[in-house]
């Protein structure tokens, strides 16, 4: 997991409401729990066409969006099944950040341990940066955790909140591993306590 402080990279706009993680990455590529080999698999159904070739007509496969790294999304991205696979696609692919009007929870959550910060703004403000993307070659934004703001060049800003442990964990790359091995001492010693507990018992 990366550590995420502050991010400036192109911005891509997938402005569909409801983008379930189905859509994200299909069922039928969740063949392993390794956390690679999923970024040439996102959006499957919607990059290429049934014979195999590039849609061209997909944002992704726009050459104005080439190395994309924030994706702005519309509302209840996300959406659908709980597959961790989904966040591991987007990060694999180079997603740093998620700009969406409202996210679902699970989604969220999961993206945590790929070191995806999910941005929350509103409608209008989203639609705002669409426009700027789409009217814009290359159009960069800056997502900065540390001061909770989303700006680019050309005088947008705008601020986030963002849950307090979300944005600890991000900022210090801590995954729900790395979490727990904070407390290595003490799981230590409780482990050594009781072990002799149970050989105490037995």
């Amino acid at each position: 997991m990366e550590k995420f402080t502050t991010h400036t990279g192109i911005a891509a706009p997938l402005y569909r409401a409801n983008i379930d993680t189905d859509q994200i990455i299909p069922k039928q590529f969740l063949k392993s729990i390794r956390r690679v080999g999923f970024g040439e698999k996102l959006f499957y159904d919607w990059r290429f066409k049934t014979d195999g070739a590039l849609n061209r007509e997909f944002v992704l496969n726009d050459s104005r969006y080439d190395g994309a790294s924030i994706l702005i999304a519309g509302k209840n991205f996300g959406c659908g099944s709980s597959r961790e696979h989904a966040p591991w696609a987007l990060a694999e692919f180079g997603f740093r950040a998620i700009i969406a009007p409202s996210f679902a929870d699970i989604f969220a959550n999961n993206t945590i341990q790929s070191g995806i910060v999910c941005v929350v703004l509103s409608d209008e403000l989203v639609a705002e940066l669409v426009r700027r993307c789409e009217a814009k070659i290359g159009y960069q934004l800056t997502v900065d955790l540390e001061s909770l703001s989303v700006y680019d060049d050309d005088g947008f800003q705008a601020s986030f909140e963002i849950d307090d442990f979300v944005r600890f964990s991000l900022l210090n790359a801590l995954d729900s591993i790395g979490l727990s091995l904070q407390h290595e001492d003490k799981i230590t010693q409780y482990e050594a306590t009781d072990s002799k507990h149970f050989a105490s018992v037995a």
